[in-house]
């Protein structure tokens, strides 16, 4: 399977996914006032929760793919919880702090999925599809920050 072949189910879950940090970063500029109030924090809740999520993936490839008396498999199952310990803390700093934190949360995991023993275990199609994902979410908490500054 090629980069450019992503299959369809993960890529319309992946891209699903994008869809409350789209409508929800839309909702911060565009909502009534009242409702942006409500879209700030569930923006970084969620956020918060797909951060977590990505840990967990890197918990199931430790426990699927690396041999449990490795030191890659100790140390993959050590950063599997690194998401997690960035995300919740996270959500308890001013909305822009949090926002920025979140950012390199998600950075910190893309640079761990790009790294030599990742792109071994991990198929091209999830690279390519992790790298898209990245990117518009990166993008959608750069567009919050932008609303939190009085954009």
């Amino acid at each position: 399977m090629t980069a450019a072949r992503l299959p369809r189910l993960p890529l319309g879950l992946g891209l699903a996914g994008l869809l409350p940090f789209l409508a929800l970063a839309g909702s911060a500029w565009l909502a009534p006032l009242a409702w942006q109030l409500v879209a700030i924090p569930a923006f970084l809740t969620y956020s918060a929760v797909i951060l977590s999520f990505l840990g967990g993936v890197q918990w199931g490839v430790a426990m699927s793919l690396e041999p449990d008396d490795s030191a890659g498999f100790r140390r993959r199952l050590a950063l599997s919880m690194a998401p997690s310990l960035i995300a919740w803390p996270a959500l308890l700093l001013h909305p822009a702090t949090g926002a920025w934190v979140l950012i390199a949360g998600f950075l910190v995991v893309r640079l761990h999925e790009c790294g030599r023993t990742s792109r071994e275990l991990l198929p091209t199609w999830y690279q390519s599809l992790r790298t898209l994902l990245t990117v518009v979410v990166v993008a959608c908490h750069g567009l919050l920050i932008w609303r939190l500054a009085g954009g």
